[in-house]
């Protein structure tokens, strides 16, 4: 797959390119997801200038995923789009939740450069399954950037 990805994206600068790793954006148990840690040497090996990684929703918010990186950290040139809104449930995160999520991938990292605050997924990747309402779709992105605001403030002052 990688090999595939970077054939086709020989001629696209890397820093253009954002590789998102995703679990499926459905309302389900998720207990079959693969783990991040093997499969991270393969996407490093990609053409790409940052990662897309869905740390919001209920199995992989967990600060397993942030040791993970942590101990296997990108390639340098490389930033990390963090999933700190889960788009699957109605539930509008709180920004001190999404500030916390925030500053644990900058601590998994390093250095808040190299962090993006991001959603796990899209709001309708599966069209009539799992809908989140309307308004809650708008007040979400609110919610992450209220919250991107508080950990911008506390991390860079």
């Amino acid at each position: 797959m990688v090999d595939a990805t970077n054939a086709a994206l020989a001629n696209v600068p890397p820093d253009r390119v954002r590789l998102h790793v995703c679990w499926g954006s459905y309302e389900g148990p998720h207990t079959h997801d693969v783990e991040l840690e093997p499969l991270l040497p393969h996407l490093y090996r990609a053409h790409a200038g940052a990662l897309v990684l869905s740390m919001a929703n209920p199995r992989h918010a967990h600060a397993h995923e942030h040791r993970v990186l942590a101990r296997n950290p990108p390639p340098r040139e490389w930033r990390v789009i963090a999933g700190v809104i889960d788009t699957t449930t109605n539930y509008v995160e709180h920004p001190e939740v999404v500030a916390e999520r925030i500053e644990r991938a900058v601590t998994a990292l390093g250095d808040p450069h190299r962090v993006l605050a991001g959603t796990d997924c899209g709001f309708a990747t599966s069209a009539g399954f799992g809908d989140v309402a309307e308004e809650i779709v708008w007040e979400k992105p609110r919610s992450l950037r209220a919250g991107a605001d508080l950990a911008t403030k506390r991390l860079l002052g």
